[in-house]
């Protein structure tokens, strides 16, 4: 298991393929020099909240923080940007663990996936038909028919991201809760989601899956035709982010909702 040492001074740097980005990295680099992955205590990730996502499911494996610099459109879970300071400002960081969500689905040729999710997992329809779908909480059906286009559940630390922008609630990281939102839900028309013990396990039904396809997203990794998708959170995999002192993620996502 990785133990951070008292004082950061080796950083290995990352960079999404926008060109600030890549200029980013190599400027880093010839400052702070380029540690290996197995060497390094600190990774620096530059890009945008997607870059962020895709270099926390590349580290799933181990426990090194990852610092984001935001050199991209989308910035809430990254750190600004600048080459001044950054090992002070690595050290000085506070710390934020996220435990992502593990999805299992089956799709209609009976094969099954599975995947990580640190945001949400997404069921969305594939035609112009509204999905309909039987929605399970601990093997207990609780919403038998929801006519929509869609439905996720999202994470604390996702809670701002499609969630958000689906009406979901903002959960603060201490919470230990899971947002459960539908995503323009038709019938029941006054249904507007649930907040759930981060122990629930979520089961969707697809309802009609052969007239009414629904594909299953778990952050940026899609099965399409599923009949069946299961959700839980994975309290086995804990992933760590830094950022700057009094920029903290429980900040940020407090600050979120009092933004107009």
């Amino acid at each position: 298991m990785f133990k951070p040492e008292p004082f950061v001074t080796r950083l290995a740097f990352t960079a999404s393929d926008r060109p600030e980005a890549l200029e980013a990295k190599d400027a880093l680099i010839a400052r702070y020099g380029q540690a290996s992955p197995d060497q390094a205590q600190v990774i620096v990730a530059l890009g945008g909240d997607g870059f962020m996502l895709e270099t926390l499911h590349e580290n799933l494996g181990n426990q090194r923080p990852i610092y984001g610099m935001n050199r991209g459109s989308v910035g809430f879970l990254m750190n600004e940007y600048s080459e001044d300071g950054l090992l002070e400002r690595i050290n000085a960081a506070e710390r934020a663990i996220i435990h992502p969500l593990s999805m299992f689905a089956i799709d209609v040729h009976g094969q099954e996936h599975r995947a990580i999710a640190m945001n949400e997992v997404s069921l969305l329809r594939q035609t112009r038909q509204t999905a309909k779908l039987r929605i399970s909480i601990d093997g207990k059906v609780r919403l038998g028919e929801l006519s929509c286009d869609g439905a996720l559940v999202a994470t604390p630390a996702g809670s701002t991201a499609y969630n958000l922008s689906a009406h979901g609630p903002i959960i603060p990281l201490d919470a230990k809760v899971l947002a459960l939102t539908p995503i323009s839900a038709f019938r029941p028309r006054r249904w507007r989601g649930a907040l759930l013990a981060h122990t629930a396990r979520v089961t969707f039904e697809i309802l009609e899956a052969d007239k009414r396809p629904v594909s299953a997203v778990a952050d940026n990794f899609e099965v399409r035709d599923v009949v069946e998708v299961h959700i839980a959170e994975n309290r086995d995999v804990a992933l760590h982010m830094l950022f700057d002192a009094g920029r903290s993620l429980e900040e940020r996502v407090l600050a979120e909702q009092f933004s107009v």
